[in-house]
């Protein structure tokens, strides 16, 4: 079987890459490129087109090491037969932990003391220290409840938060309550985001619509915000603050105002990447590359 994976990996993935598959058995194709006859391609995160997929004959199965599909032209995929995969949990534990790393990094403005520690200010500016807080006692919000968003709850209640969410279907299994989304935003100190980009849910949250005050974080995709209207809202105060991991366009464009904001604490959609969670990644892929080549059913098949 030849595969192939969309990335370039660092020397600690290749590694694992090369346990997993054995050593050369994997090959990497500049992100967004076609993978030439490989099989199987192991996407990332670059767009895979309806362009790479007309210029790569052999694929037949594009397995995503993640969640979100909507960086796959599925309907390519689906008028050439070529299946699609995706692996739900399989990130859930680094997702739930950078969302609430990035809401504590918001809370106790991690980056401005980091950064007037290193320029010598020791004393505090009252500024910085009037805006600061803790998880207890807060009313948190989460727009989704899958794996990520209910590992992420329990943590929060464990810290003395009020957890509440709102998602499409009842979860009436859960402990926390569910509310309609446009409750949710008027009573949150702090909303996360945990659902997929689809047509229906692009520019779900309106910043504006939040409670003053609130903090947004986002660790799924950039498109469920109006960026615009986060940047008002952060630059007027309506606000606290933000912590994103994704942006709408990716790579963020350096000039983004969202970079120029002191009360706004950023990644580089990298919530999902621990070397736990691409090992996770890789013996799900493995397994479904074996039922590929045995013709049986594929795990957790999208088309």
């Amino acid at each position: 079987m030849r595969l192939a994976i969309d990335t370039i990996p660092s020397a600690g993935f290749q590694a694992e890459i090369d346990a997993v598959f054995g050593a050369g058995a994997v090959l990497a194709v500049q992100p967004g490129s076609p993978p030439g006859d490989a099989e199987v391609l192991l996407h990332v995160l670059a767009p895979v087109s309806a362009e790479a997929i007309a210029a790569a004959p052999s694929l037949r199965l594009i397995q995503k090491l993640g969640v979100g599909v909507n960086t796959i032209a599925l309907e390519a995929a689906k008028a050439r037969g070529i299946a699609v995969c995706n692996m739900p949990g399989v990130n859930a534990q680094a997702v739930a932990e950078c969302a609430l790393t990035l809401l504590l990094a918001v809370l106790r403005r991690t980056v401005a003391l980091d950064a007037a520690t290193r320029a010598g200010q020791w004393a505090v500016p009252s500024d910085v220290l009037d805006n600061m807080g803790e998880v207890s006692g807060r009313t948190i919000g989460l727009i989704g409840m899958g794996n990520s968003a209910a590992r992420l709850a329990r943590a929060l209640e464990a810290l003395g938060a009020e957890v509440v969410f709102t998602a499409r279907s009842s979860h009436a299994d859960k402990p926390w309550r569910q509310l309609p989304l446009a409750e949710l935003l008027a009573v949150a100190d702090v909303v996360s985001l945990h659902v997929p980009l689809t047509d229906e849910t692009a520019n779900l949250v309106d910043p504006l619509a939040m409670k003053r005050g609130a903090v947004l974080i986002n660790v799924a995709r950039g498109g469920l915000v109006d960026e615009a209207r986060l940047a008002d809202a952060l630059r007027s105060g309506h606000l606290r603050g933000a912590g994103l991991d994704v942006f709408a366009t990716e790579p963020v464009d350096p000039a983004d105002p969202l970079l120029t904001l002191a009360n706004v604490v950023v990644s580089p959609h990298v919530a999902w990447q621990t070397p736990e969670t691409l090992a996770r990644s890789l013996a799900t892929a493995a397994e479904n590359v074996r039922r590929l080549t045995a013709g049986e059913p594929l795990l957790n098949q999208v088309i």
